[in-house]
């Protein structure tokens, strides 16, 4: 398991080294030396420890080795281990040259300046308690630029350093961050016009209000639960290379739910660690779960699934880890961590947690959730009271559904005794005719085999007056072992399509007055024989909504009932089929039976002969149909259905689909430590293992040991790491960077804190709020560190070149999923709908071409082509393009940072992706609309609008000037070009305006948007 190397060092200086009057803090100064280049093998990890010599213990450090100590306590000279930094002697020389490891000459001054002082050793210090830290006071100059206790450190330590903070951003500037750091979209014009208004009269009270307005806004919810969402690795896959298809939603529906209702990080944490483990859990505490049922699933054949549900509980492990302390415990998987104080033993006592649950590789436990159900408010009590009764009552009926099915099979038994079935007998012709030339001759048992002949034929057959009045001709189409297929047909498939059929007594035409089949290929129904249209016809093959079990090439038949029964002897009778829809679909083989009497539908002739069949000895196929015809003669049921469903829709919730959820098994597993993170190799020698935490943090409190104990204990006040990473998470998407830079490393090789007392106020604020996320946001937000501008400075450049020190905002590229989303709003073509199924916008054609199974992408239409990156239906194994091309990750594991990169292609997919060319194209539709006319004036108005829209400022006279000549040099392009003109235009637009106009605006559009401006965050 790779552990993280630090990203940044001791924030002392060179000169500071020099000072005899420094203090070196060893948490700040040292540790990182020795973690980094002396840990891996006097550290931690005893299988790795040389010469039984510990550098993260003093005792170890300095004892005294016959007559040598690795440390002297005040004698830096005295010290074998400068004595073995200093030597020439590579053999002797540490870290050893083969490490590939060296110290600098700064390194080596903080050592011996720390031993010269007494070496004196802390505990790490994000494994301290919170320390409760009074804000420091600063310059009376800065007093008045403070606006809450953030700045007071913020300030004080900027002050040390002799810089001082930098002015408050403009109010355009300030609005346009605002919304993209808390809802993820741009301001509209009107709103940053109101804002600048309210900021110049009184900046304090329009920046509050500001921040208030978007703290309730719905899409709050979806700004920062897409960060939560990247934490808990979610996707809409199971991952691995089948990567089939799940359902996870609901869950996401969950974290914005639970974000705009700002429940409280420690009620957060608990639901999602352990919703399954509370006393009668709600449904939304189930789904809750889903936390951790993001993990992968592999649905390849021959794999053993024990294997990866231990691989499930070790990525549990992992991202807990991660997620609430900030550890990589996953470097004790195999073998003790080199850096961090946690043993093996102690990272498969954290395993036991997550041991015990029912799912194994596999769908596992689920929840049924219907669309909207999670995200719903203030429903009508009496609806709400109704539904549960019309549940209660479809409920019953179908408790009570196999008595009510055969008492209703008895019913049917005793009314067919009441009714006439069709006694069908054979016609035989007496005269056979192919317009085309076909052979038509009967055969032994009177049916008729026609042979090939026209493409399109139509057969004309006579028969003999019936001695009996007809009330129906029976059409049966048989198959034959000289017909293709074996089927009924001349088709290759052995299928035909028979357009229409006509009956005649004598030569006069007999009114059908209906008819049916026992069998019709979806799409060309029997009905279509006596609808007149030489253009349609009926088929046989089988297709998606055909009954289950019914085969093509089988016998079938079609009854064509008359208006009024033929009387008896009233002369011949013809037949006419006509064949005019395919080539050479032609019928093979047929048969003509006549009734006196109607026939009952075929699917009730059917269901008696099924009903005639001894209940034990019915086959699957009775037993469906029985049920089936069963479910539409229950009226009862179907009124409880109905009334369900109505009221469902007046509530708001959509179809039902199943999520998983965590469940734990009746009896737990056992739990040993796997030798070298090997789940078959189990060390029985050190034994099984109970649930526990690592000895380094303060230990669990109550007696459960499970999931919910360990989820309460993540978030006690007693644990210094969880309130810690989350706010110095929160802190990271604010400025680019952490307090502590290394967010998801809290350990000894992660960075120390650049403010640490401010970090420990944060988070005693966090806790004492009651853990109120919305409270933290309004604090940062509105702090005046976070209100500066983000203007380069030349003495920041010299003093704090990595801004350390926040002496000005930080300018950041906006995630993934914003790109997509400020695009969407700029264009007028977002949609608004929160939560809800996953969609899929357009994409490029070719994504699946290296998949090991090919995804189906039907193209999402309406208001959900154009929904926010956050319902994008995401493949891990090819997530959807535009996301990855903006630095997203796949899911496979969890995330708590993303990159930030700056890439041609970027550019590119910005300007030729279809989904950014559409909202270009709305865009340029949205700058028609709001002027009249194609003057300069009117243009000038569009122009001052797109940088509103886009930028929330105003052009500069030049910007103004060069995209004018812009929109004319595209205008006379297009105009030479009308096709193209056409393609690029908006598709809506004003008939007034000429096609090289609009497709122009189009061009503008898409250039504005392409712009590195566009998709920053000042």
């Amino acid at each position: 398991m790779l552990c993280l190397l630090p990203a940044s060092v001791s924030a002392t200086s060179a000169q500071e080294v020099d000072d005899s009057a420094t203090v070196i803090h060893f948490n700040r100064d040292i540790r990182p030396i020795l973690s980094d280049k002396c840990f891996q093998c006097h550290g931690p990890d005893s299988e790795a420890r040389e010469a039984e010599l510990r550098l993260d213990e003093r005792k170890s450090a300095v004892a005294d080795r016959d007559g040598n100590a690795a440390i002297v306590a005040g004698q830096a000279d005295h010290s074998s281990m400068m004595a073995r930094i200093l030597t020439e002697d590579p053999d002797e020389r540490m870290p050893p040259v083969e490490t590939g490891k060296s110290l600098n000459a700064r390194e080596i001054a903080l050592l011996r300046a720390w031993i010269d002082q007494g070496a004196t050793y802390q505990e790490h210090w994000s494994f301290l308690p919170i320390a409760d830290v009074e804000p420091p006071t600063v310059d009376p100059q800065w007093t008045q630029q403070v606006q809450n206790p953030i700045d007071r450190f913020v300030f004080e330590k900027l002050q040390r350093h002799g810089v001082s903070p930098s002015p408050p951003a403009v109010a355009r500037t300030l609005i346009r961050r605002t919304y993209l750091d808390l809802i993820g979209l741009l301001p509209d014009p009107g709103a940053v016009d109101s804002f600048a208004a309210h900021y110049a009269g009184d900046s304090e009270t329009a920046v509050r209000a500001l921040v208030q307005d978007l703290l309730n806004s719905p899409h709050y919810g979806e700004r920062w639960g897409r960060y939560w969402l990247d934490q808990a690795r979610y996707a809409d896959s199971h991952g691995y290379t089948i990567d089939g298809d799940r359902v996870m939603w609901p869950y996401r529906d969950w974290v914005i739910r639970a974000i705009n209702d700002d429940m409280p990080f420690d009620r957060f944490t608990i639901e999602q660690l352990a919703g399954d483990l509370l006393p009668d859990p709600s449904k939304p505490q189930l789904v809750a779960t889903g936390f951790h049922r993001n993990t992968l699933i592999n649905q390849e054949g021959g794999t053993d699934n024990e294997q990866f549900r231990n691989e499930e509980v070790v990525d549990r492990v992992n991202t807990t880890g991660a997620v609430w302390l900030g550890l990589t415990l996953g470097c004790a998987q195999c073998h003790s961590h080199k850096f961090d104080p946690i043993s093996q033993q102690e990272f498969y006592q954290f395993f036991a947690f997550f041991n015990h649950t029912v799912d194994v590789n596999n769908v596992g436990p689920t929840v049924d959730v219907s669309e909207g159900e999670l995200l719903l408010k203030n429903i009508d009590p009496e609806l709400q009271a109704e539904l549960v009764d019309a549940k209660a009552e479809f409920s019953k009926l179908t408790k009570t559904k196999s008595k009510r099915q055969a008492a209703w099979e008895q019913t049917i038994q005793v009314a067919r005794t009441e009714q006439p079935r069709a006694d069908w007998k054979s016609l035989v012709a007496t005269e056979l005719n192919a317009a085309g030339g076909a052979k038509l001759q009967t055969l032994d048992d009177h049916s008729i085999l026609a042979g090939q002949g026209a493409a399109m034929e139509t057969y004309t057959v006579r028969f003999p007056p019936t001695d009996d009045p007809v009330a129906a001709l029976r059409l049966r189409v048989l198959p034959h072992d000289s017909l293709p297929k074996n089927g009924p047909g001349h088709a290759g498939n052995g299928n035909f399509v028979l357009s229409r059929v006509e009956v005649l007594v004598g030569d006069k035409p007999v009114a059908i007055n209906h008819v049916q089949s026992d069998h019709s290929q979806p799409g060309h129904p029997v009905s279509n024989i006596i609808n007149g249209s030489a253009k349609s016809g009926w088929a046989i093959n089988i297709g998606k909504g055909s009954r289950a079990g019914v085969k093509m090439n089988a016998p079938h038949e079609a009854h064509l009932v008359f208006a009024e029964p033929l009387p008896f002897g009233s002369g011949s009778l013809t037949v006419i089929l006509r064949h005019e829809v395919n080539a050479n679909y032609n019928i093979g083989r047929f048969a003509v039976d006549a009734s006196s009497t109607a026939p009952a539908s075929v699917l009730h002739e059917e269901l008696l002969a099924a009903l005639d069949v001894a209940t034990d000895k019915r086959t699957a196929e009775h037993k469906k149909l029985i049920a089936a015809e069963f479910t539409k003669a229950d009226v009862a049921q179907r009124r409880a259905t109905s009334h369900v469903s109505e009221l469902r829709k007046k509530i708001g919730l959509g179809r039902t689909v199943k999520t998983m959820v965590m469940r734990e098994l009746d009896k737990a597993r056992e739990t040993y430590i796997h030798i070298r993170g090997d789940f078959l190799r189990k060390d029985k020698d050190t034994g099984l293992l109970q649930p526990d935490v690592p000895g380094v943090l303060p230990p669990l409190t109550g007696d459960a040991q499970n999931r919910l104990e360990l989820a309460r204990w993540l978030v006690s006040k007693e644990n210094p790491l969880t309130a810690r990473v989350t706010v110095n998470r929160v802190w990271m998407r604010y400025f680019g960077r952490g307090l502590v830079e290394t967010e998801n490393d809290f350990g000894t090789q992660g960075s120390y804190p650049t403010h640490p007392e401010l970090l420990d106020w944060l988070a005693n604020e966090f806790m004492s709020s009651g853990w109120s996320l919305k409270t933290l946001h309004e604090l940062i937000v509105t702090s005046a560190t976070y209100r500066q501008a983000s203007h380069r400075r030349l003495d920041l450049d010299e003093a704090d070149p990595r801004n350390l020190l926040l002496g000005r905002q930080n300018r950041l590229r906006v995630d993934a999923e914003i790109v997509r989303d400020i695009g969407l709003s700029a264009s007028g073509l977002l949609s608004p709908k929160i939560g809800g199924p996953s969609v899929r916008p357009p994409q490029p054609e070719g994504v699946y071409a290296f998949t090991q199974t090919k995804k189906t992408w039907t193209t999402s239409a309406g208001d959900d082509r154009f929904r926010r990156a956050l319902y994008t239906h995401f493949y891990r194994s090819a997530p959807y393009p535009m996301l990855t091309t903006f630095d997203a990750p796949d899911f496979q594991s969890v995330c708590t940072r993303r990159p930030r990169s700056n890439t041609p292609l970027q550019s590119l997919t910005m300007a030729n992706d279809k989904t950014f060319f559409e909202m270009a194209q709305g865009l340029a539709n949205r700058l028609l609309n709001i002027a009249n006319g194609t003057d300069a004036a009117a243009n000038e108005h569009r122009i001052e609008e797109v940088f509103r829209v886009c930028y929330a400022r105003s052009p500069t006279t030049a910007e103004a000037t060069l995209v004018a000549e812009f929109q004319q040099q595209q205008a006379t392009q297009f105009k030479a070009d009308p096709t193209a003109a056409m393609e690029v235009a908006p598709k809506e637009y004003a008939d007034s305006y000429p096609p090289e106009f609009a497709a122009s605006w189009t061009a503008v559009a898409r250039a504005l948007m392409n712009a590195d401006e566009f998709v920053t965050r000042e």
